[in-house]
């Protein structure tokens, strides 16, 4: 078998489809469960006035404001977008792990952390239209307490494919691609996230005797991983949630994304003050830890009973 015949097998695997497929499908089960703590972290992120700081203040006062229905509002898209996304990076990153088997091999956790920086960048760059949609659809009809927001409102969108289509058309390639810079640096969470994930996942399998982790461990393994990768970007997080949302007047006069960049965080330091790049952080660490510890759990749980079943035939 030649190397270009080698190549193409290790990326166009069953394993890597399996490992692609269960991440999609974990993502998607544990940001359905815990959506609500998703809109307590973007309101908080992007209505600078707000009062309420703790995750049920904000909860109840946007049940009471708006109705428990607007909890879930945006469901769909953010689903689409964190289905699509989790399907890229999964199978990017076993497919370039696949390939540079032999690379770095007594450096594991360096490995990981670069190969999680390509997929990121990779994933980053086929995504980010539909995850500035879903930010669109997701505060649509919100109830802003801070004033630009409350009076320069976004078109009314019908769905994913109108809301594509209407910012290609008035914002052009650069409103689809907004905040794409951000989420270039914000590429070391996932990076973070993972290696991490696989460095405490090796330790414990040490001391498995063979055995497979159970559901509670893998629960950890994910908790703990995506609490420090958050810690560290965190204010990324901000900046690129704003420049999503794409309303903040200051930004129309910068063509560039550094630019745009900066502008956003001198913003928050003048409005809110050095707090306001961690505004948010609690719903954030509640929601997304919660949702890559269910999601690390469910990918597990159905890669492990798809090659099970693998095995068998």
């Amino acid at each position: 078998m030649t190397m270009a015949e080698s190549t193409l097998e290790a990326v166009f695997s069953y394993h890597n489809l399996v490992h692609a497929v269960a991440g999609a499908a974990g993502s998607v089960t544990a940001m359905t469960i815990f959506f609500p703590l998703e809109t307590a972290r973007t309101r908080l992120q992007i209505d600078e006035t707000r009062r309420a700081q703790h995750t049920p203040e904000i909860l109840a006062e946007i049940a009471r404001e708006e109705g428990l229905e607007s909890l879930y509002r945006g469901w769909f898209p953010v689903i689409t977008s964190v289905c699509c996304s989790n399907f890229v990076y999964f199978y990017t990153f076993r497919c370039i792990r696949a390939v540079c088997v032999n690379t770095l091999r007594n450096k594991a956790a360096l490995k990981d952390l670069v190969i999680g920086m390509v997929a990121g960048v990779i994933n980053v760059l086929m995504t980010t239209p539909l995850w500035v949609v879903n930010m669109r659809l997701k505060l649509q009809g919100a109830r802003f307490q801070t004033q630009h927001f409350r009076e320069d409102k976004h078109p009314f969108y019908h769905g994913i494919w109108d809301a594509l289509t209407r910012i290609l058309r008035d914002e052009g390639v650069q409103g689809l691609w907004g905040g794409t810079m951000s989420s270039l640096v914000l590429v070391s969470n996932p990076a973070i996230h993972f290696m991490i994930y696989e460095a405490i996942k090796r330790y414990m399998n040490r001391f498995a005797s063979g055995r497979e982790l159970s559901g509670l461990q893998y629960f950890f393994c994910g908790a703990i991983a995506k609490m420090v990768a958050t810690l560290i970007t965190y204010p990324l997080q901000i900046v690129q949630s704003k420049l999503r949302y794409g309303k903040e007047e200051e930004l129309q006069q910068y063509r560039n994304h550094l630019g745009r960049i900066s502008a956003v965080i001198r913003h928050i330091l003048q409005v809110q003050g050095a707090s306001g790049l961690y505004k948010g952080l609690e719903a954030k660490l509640l929601q997304t830890v919660f949702t890559a510890a269910l999601m690390f759990l469910t990918y597990e749980k159905i890669a492990a009973f798809i090659f099970k079943l693998m095995r068998a035939q």
